[in-house]
């Protein structure tokens, strides 16, 4: 590596003197080690035990952003939620959870490894948005905001790859008042690069196929991909300024449009992706909202083809606004590629290509929000899934 990290030892005694300075809900995060608390009914959670709440939660997801940079298991340090003992602890269950998580992504890493991708360092943060507390169960809304960065292997990559997103964390209190992390949940759709959970995705709005509805063809994932280098002013679109829209709003999104993310199944990526293709000059097509060979969208009605995974497909194809790659590596900025993670033969996720780096897209996305994402990272998280890349 060029850059080296600290130890994990080194870090762990970083954040815990960080956290005397952090605040939450306007309290200072102090140690809360105390195992002695008396028996209660009902246990209160203060502004002291939030914090540490907060805490917990950075622990966990710095952990696993790590396990991409360090290398194997047996070479870190002693993970982070090690040092969290008394009023709030991991479970014993989520403890084994995290351990597998972590050997999860040590396995992740080796992929990206033989992909040419390696990371220099990471970088986590983890603020707590609400707590709602039911008796013995509080339930803990968190948003995490990771930054990986690359390291130089093939020397023009971007600075770095980066995400923000959304957690429930389930907290259990015993007898005498102390908390325990029993669950996480995603509540985005679970697409970062620490998270090892299958998307559960589906299209936005059902997908209906006919004998006449276009059907994409897969795209190879082997590297390099073939020549097919790209026309960047035959078409009369704006590329870059298609790359400029997705990198603006990748996290803080347009409000001239609605926003899908947390809506239920499919989530905001079609729309994103969509309106990006509009900055760069794809015109509507006025119609029926259900017509997939309809194409419009704005803050009071969009086309099911503006938002739907595979509406925008059918769209794409019988427009003749994209023609099929044969291979993901070939994509180059304005591109489009979806996913099938289950291949069922319905597409589940829609992303857009920000950046090329020798023979490497790097892609932009909403659910979760994330800039700069390699397809080398995407096909070393989901290996299995199918692949169909679009020239626009």
């Amino acid at each position: 590596m060029k850059s080296r990290k600290l130890s994990r030892t080194r870090r762990r005694a970083a954040i815990l003197g960080a956290a005397a300075t952090s605040v939450v809900a306007g309290v200072a995060l102090l140690p809360n080690w105390s195992a002695g608390a008396a028996v209660v009914d009902d246990p209160k959670v203060d502004a002291r035990t939030k914090a540490t709440f907060q805490r917990l939660a950075d622990a966990v997801f710095t952990d696993r952003t790590e396990a991409l940079v360090d290398g194997k298991q047996d070479n870190r340090g002693k993970p982070l939620t090690d040092g969290f003992s008394g009023d709030v602890t991991l479970s014993s269950k989520q403890n084994r959870t995290e351990d597998a998580t972590l050997s999860s992504l040590d396995q992740r890493k080796e992929r990206l490894a033989k992909l040419g991708e390696k990371y220099s360092k990471g970088s986590t943060a983890v603020t707590l948005d609400a707590t709602n507390v039911k008796g013995r169960k509080a339930k803990v809304a968190v948003t995490e905001t990771t930054t990986l960065t690359y390291e130089k292997v093939r020397g023009d990559e971007p600075k770095a790859t980066g995400f923000q997103a959304h957690h429930e964390l389930t907290f259990t209190a015993d007898r005498h008042g102390n908390w325990q992390l029993t669950g996480i949940r995603d509540t985005d759709e679970g697409l970062a690069v620490n998270q090892t959970a299958r998307p559960s995705v589906a299209p936005m709005v059902a997908a209906t196929t006919t004998s006449t509805t276009p059907s994409a063809p897969k795209a190879s994932t082997s590297y390099p991909g073939p020549a097919n280098a790209k026309n960047f002013t035959a078409s009369g679109l704006d590329y870059k300024a298609m790359a400029t829209y997705a990198k603006q709003y990748w996290s803080n999104y347009n409000t001239a449009y609605p926003d899908f993310n947390g809506q239920g199944a499919g989530g905001d990526c079609t729309n994103f992706v969509s309106q990006a293709l509009k900055a760069g000059g794809w015109k509507h097509v006025p119609g029926y909202v259900y017509d997939y060979t309809r194409w419009f969208g704005n803050a009071d009605i969009q086309s099911h083809s503006f938002i739907g995974v595979n509406e925008w497909s059918w769209f794409a194809q019988n427009s003749k606004r994209t023609t099929s790659l044969a291979n993901v590596y070939q994509m180059d900025v304005g591109d489009v590629l979806q996913v099938d993670f289950d291949k069922d033969g319905s597409k589940d996720h829609t992303m857009i290509v920000t950046s090329r780096s020798r023979g490497v897209p790097y892609l932009t996305y909403h659910s979760t929000n994330t800039y700069s994402r390699s397809v080398a990272s995407i096909i070393a998280s989901y290996p299995t899934a199918a692949y169909y890349a679009y020239r626009t």
